[in-house]
């Protein structure tokens, strides 16, 4: 029984030992959240007119996006119809957090798209009115600027160097809850999403809700490695699933946001396809790998470089390509003009190709002026390609991609994919001349000829 009674205690002993060094060995965020709240500010995005809908329920490789798949931290629906729907006011919450001393604020795009008016709280629960500098859409990042200056600004990390299994802590302002402070791990890295082709993202366990969007994750030293976006959850609340946007991602498009209100990607003009086993197995590779070039655009980058289709391209600019979303965000990442190599393989044999990578031509979005004017009337549009012009039967015009809600457009019930062919009896040749229109136009409205599906009508603007 003596015997029996020191095999217990010893056993006592030894868990309660392994359960002090397994607490010990936890680390302790007092000290990061105590350097950093102050850094943290709230953020509330005011729509006070109509909305249109900016979510498509088709993704970038054309398939459909289920309903519950991705719901942005705020409540906006996951994806919806194009149609201009009535709304009341509305008010949108999110997170931020300041970049420098300046009282420049990094967050989310979805978080102040379309807003009229936002405010910025800071720790000391004082409000300040935020000039929108620029936002985009595809990597979800936007810059924001309150007029005060030695704000307190956040260490910026270096997100290439994060790994699975690091700690990390998130701070935001979930349903409200201002400066809440939540810790988890980098559950995955490069993870690629349905709505993201820019964007590699950081995969985390840290509990995340509405209200955290825009808000930093931070690493055990104190330094930003990401940007709370987007959860995977079929309520809208935290499921163990959340998605951060790179730092190194961020703070690029940020600067292209600062100096010129939005941001320039790089452009190879292919369209690519996943490499499955079997299409591995009758490509003679030995497993899946790469990015299976599936058309090459005419009087693209990749044309020119030689590149064809059924070619699978192996690495971009030193950096394999193991699946192919991962040479959107490589492309992209890429200013127009630079040279690269690309390592592809065409009829079993390994070749290298020199590229000079172009500029995708996205119709930048202009930003408000603090008038509250916009100058394409809250329009955003790119140039019409050849086969689009080809396929559609007509000579000019520019493609609408993105309606600003709130806007004259979106209440004029101008649509995506509408394409301007005439403005004011002028043709619509490119952008600038869509631009020249509508700036000599002022205020006064304008018939603009849209052509839509197989019809054509005209809009006042």
């Amino acid at each position: 029984m003596n015997m029996l009674k020191k095999l217990i205690v010893g056993a006592i002993t030894a868990s309660a030992v392994l359960s002090s060094s397994a607490l010990a060995d936890l680390p302790n965020f007092t000290k990061l959240i105590k350097e950093n709240a102050k850094t943290v500010v709230q953020i509330e995005s005011h729509d006070l007119g109509r909305r249109t809908a900016e979510r498509s329920t088709i993704s970038p490789y054309g398939q459909p996006i289920p309903e519950d798949f991705l719901r942005y931290f705020f409540g906006t629906p996951p994806n919806g119809s194009l149609e201009e729907i009535p709304q009341r006011p509305s008010l949108s919450h999110g997170s931020g957090f300041f970049i420098d001393d300046k009282g420049y604020v990094l967050t989310n795009a979805h978080v102040v798209k379309g807003g009229d008016k936002i405010t910025v709280s800071t720790t000391d629960q004082k409000e300040y009115q935020a000039e929108l500098i620029g936002l985009d859409e595809r990597t979800d990042v936007a810059l924001l600027k309150i007029d005060k200056n030695d704000t307190p600004s956040v260490k910026i990390g270096n997100s290439d160097k994060v790994e699975v299994g690091n700690w990390v802590l998130a701070i935001g302002s979930p349903f409200g809850f201002d400066y809440t402070a939540t810790k988890g791990i980098v559950s995955a890295v490069s993870r690629s999403l349905p709505d993201g082709t820019y964007v590699p993202f950081i995969q985390t366990d840290a509990a995340v809700n509405p209200g955290n969007s825009g808000g930093p994750l931070f690493n055990l030293d104190g330094e930003v490695i990401g940007i709370n976006s987007q959860i995977y959850s079929r309520t809208g609340t935290f499921n163990g699933l959340a998605f951060a946007i790179p730092i190194n991602t961020a703070m690029h498009i940020a600067k292209q946001l600062k100096a010129k209100g939005f941001a320039s990607r790089g452009w190879l003009g292919v369209g690519i396809q996943t490499v499955n086993q079997d299409l591995a197995t009758s490509f003679g590779l030995d497993k899946p790998l790469g990015a299976l070039v599936a058309s090459v655009m005419p009087e693209s980058p990749a044309e020119a470089a030689g590149l064809k289709t059924g070619d699978i391209i192996l690495q971009f600019d030193g950096k394999a390509i193991k699946k192919s979303s991962d040479l959107p965000p490589l492309v992209g990442s890429i200013a127009a003009g630079t040279e690269v190599e690309m390592e592809i393989l065409r009829k079993g044999k390994e070749k290298t190709l020199s590229v000079t990578i172009g500029e995708l031509d996205e119709g930048h979005p202009k930003v408000a002026e603090k008038s509250g004017k916009s100058v394409n009337k809250g329009l955003t549009v790119r140039n019409l390609s050849d086969e689009q012009k080809s396929q559609m039967k007509i000579d000019d015009g520019v493609v609408v991609v993105n309606v600003q809600q709130g806007s004259p457009a979106a209440k004029a019930g101008f649509r995506i994919g509408d394409v301007i062919v005439n403005i004011d009896n002028r043709e619509i040749d490119d952008v600038k001349a869509f631009a020249k229109a509508l700036k000599k136009s002022g205020d006064k409205p304008v018939a603009v000829l849209v052509v839509r599906g197989k019809r054509s009508l005209f809009i006042p603007l």
